[in-house]
């Protein structure tokens, strides 16, 4: 198989041998139950309430200005929730097999591609089954993508491979269809056995990711009988995951690094399901890493069986990644890089913007901008990053209090709820979502006009990933970075990237009136959740955080600028796991 010649650029390949008028949103039944929190470095340690899934059929609505549509596979945060989340959220079985349908490869059950990462090579041009060939016919594939060019042939050989390669451009097919091929060729003998055999392992960091992955492998195997898809992750009935995996067809399983060690401990059988494992795939390695997954991923490969083969996929190969290789992959794995190839950097088609706040003036300057950007743009459609999922929550009910027209996901969200919302944005206009990190990545969202990020970002990567929502598939995008003056540092980090300082938009006295009329209409307890959260965000930032005193001081200005006129108590366990001392000058321990 050759490239087309009309492209310029060459794929490198190595042998690596070491290695904001608006409209009130429709009002939720909902009730809150408390869980432990989840010990990550941006929601820290508080009990936030998690709304639960009652299991309930929703009506499907028309489809007009951001009316919630019925769920479709769709948070860095968004940490895994494991075993944690057990018993909290109870949903209904993801029944795959034939519940998805082939979209011509640009809906919710298939990769959402560009047209610009398209080759002229052919997928018939490559050694791949009929069956298979069939599966993406049905998918609405024809062409390959740069990726999937570059690292078909290789992985089609059995190489283990590390490919640097951005969402969006087919990388999931690129890793799926050479997990299908090699166990298509295994005895259906294994396949018919009560209990299958586990063959591809698909490790992603979120749970979005992972559904999204399993939609587009049900489609591809819709033509192999013999091949069974499963998803596993955090936020969904482990019980109902155990009948699935023992009982139905499970060649390839597609999982949540702390959902699958759950598994590996306490489903009785899941062990010796993975002792024919021909296929290891970790998709968006580098994220899988900054989320924290390392040791995770390291029991997992402990108990797969050495011979096998094993695929890294990431967006940026770090250190850290490059660790991973010498621990998961054989030692003479290819290294394929094509990010530079028939792509073009995000930043460069939209337009960014920054612009400084006081902690006190930042509610009033968001709502300012919402107001301008809305009132030029009718079709808007907004996306708000926030710092934490706490915060998140906390926005979201600012702007609804405002009358904005607003959405919100973020991990403590059931994963029915973030489907629902997922889904409700990516087909609606005049909506605004405020959202964690769990929408940096992996989520295509279309007619994005503006990216709002409230905050510093985690780093530089993290700024790109969120800025990279809008701007997409060639179309113009506008992103604005909300930064207090003490967090303008981050500006040196992306100093290279073309930036322009942003004058304060218009406050006036009837905008802070409203604001604050707002602020005083949320619920206190989520402001409490929020300054925990904010203290355990910043308390992680290496700049900020290093300095405790300055830190307690900077969170107590937070706490201001919500409405409350005392910092919230801290429960002194919660000071602890964030190294903050009793006796540091302004913190009230509970």
């Amino acid at each position: 198989m050759t490239s087309s010649k009309e492209r310029k650029s060459i794929v490198s390949v190595t042998d690596t041998k070491s290695s904001d008028t608006f409209h009130k949103p429709p009002k939720k039944n909902k009730k809150n139950k408390k869980r432990k929190a989840i010990d990550s470095k941006s929601d820290t340690f508080s009990e936030p309430p998690k709304e639960k899934n009652t299991n309930k059929k929703r009506k499907k609505r028309a489809e007009v200005r951001a009316s919630p549509v019925a769920a479709a596979p769709e948070e860095e945060e968004d940490v895994d929730s494991s075993s944690a989340d057990d018993g909290e959220v109870q949903e209904e079985p993801m029944e795959l097999k034939g519940e998805i349908k082939a979209n011509g490869g640009g809906g919710g059950d298939t990769e959402l591609v560009s047209g610009s990462y398209l080759t002229q090579t052919r997928f018939d041009q490559c050694s791949i089954s009929p069956l298979s060939l069939k599966g993406i016919k049905a998918a609405g594939y024809e062409r390959m993508t740069v990726v999937q060019e570059a690292t078909l042939p290789v992985i089609l050989k059995g190489k283990d491979v590390l490919a640097k390669a951005k969402t969006g451009t087919g990388k999931t097919v690129a890793f799926l269809l050479p997990a299908i091929e090699a166990i298509s060729k295994l005895s259906h003998a294994d396949h018919d056995r009560k209990c299958s055999p586990i063959h591809a392992l698909i490790i992603c960091p979120t749970r979005e990711l992972a559904s999204q992955a399993a939609a587009v492998a049900t489609t591809l195997t819709k033509y192999h009988a013999s091949i069974g898809v499963q998803v596993v992750t955090g936020g969904t009935n482990m019980n109902s995951e155990q009948k699935r995996i023992k009982f139905k067809p499970c060649q390839i399983l597609v999982a949540t690094p702390g959902r699958l060690i759950d598994h590996i401990e306490n489903t009785s059988g899941f062990c010796s399901q993975l002792t024919d494992m021909k296929i290891v795939v970790l998709d968006e390695a580098d994220r899988l890493l900054d989320m924290g997954f390392r040791k995770d991923i390291e029991k997992i490969i402990a108990v797969v069986p050495k011979q096998r083969q094993t695929l890294l996929f990431s967006a940026t190969v770090s250190n850290e990644v490059r660790q991973m290789t010498h621990i998961a992959m054989n030692k003479n794995h290819e290294f394929i890089n094509t990010v530079e190839v028939g792509t073009e950097e995000t930043h460069s088609q939209v337009r960014q913007m920054h612009l400084s706040a006081d902690l006190d003036m930042q509610f009033p300057v968001l709502y300012s901008i919402l107001k301008e950007h809305i009132s030029e743009d009718a079709e808007y459609k907004i996306i708000l990053f926030c710092t934490t999922a706490m915060v998140t929550k906390l926005v979201s009910d600012l702007l609804s209090k405002l009358r904005c027209n607003v959405r919100e996901i973020h991990s403590r969200k059931s994963q029915s709820h973030r489907t629902r919302v997922s889904e409700d944005f990516r087909k609606s206009k005049g909506l605004i979502l405020v959202t964690s990190d769990v929408s940096a990545r992996g989520v295509d969202y279309p007619d994005v006009t503006l990216v709002i990020q409230l905050g510093v970002p985690a780093d530089r990567e993290q700024y790109i990933h969120r800025l990279g929502r809008t701007g997409r598939k060639g179309k113009e995008g506008k992103g604005i970075l909300i930064l207090a003056p003490w967090e303008k540092y981050f500006l040196s980090i992306i100093k290279d990237l073309p930036l322009t300082e942003a004058p304060l938009p218009p406050i006036d006295l009837n905008i802070r009136k409203q604001v604050g009329m707002a602020l005083s209409n949320v619920d206190q307890k989520n402001k409490e959740f929020a300054y925990q959260a904010w203290l355990g965000y910043y308390g992680s930032n290496k700049v900020v955080g290093r300095d405790k005193n300055n830190l307690v001081k900077l969170a107590n200005e937070f706490s201001k600028s919500t409405g409350l006129d005392t910092p919230p108590a801290v429960p002194l366990r919660v000071l602890n796991k964030m190294r903050i001392g009793r006796h540091v000058p302004g913190i009230r321990v509970q």
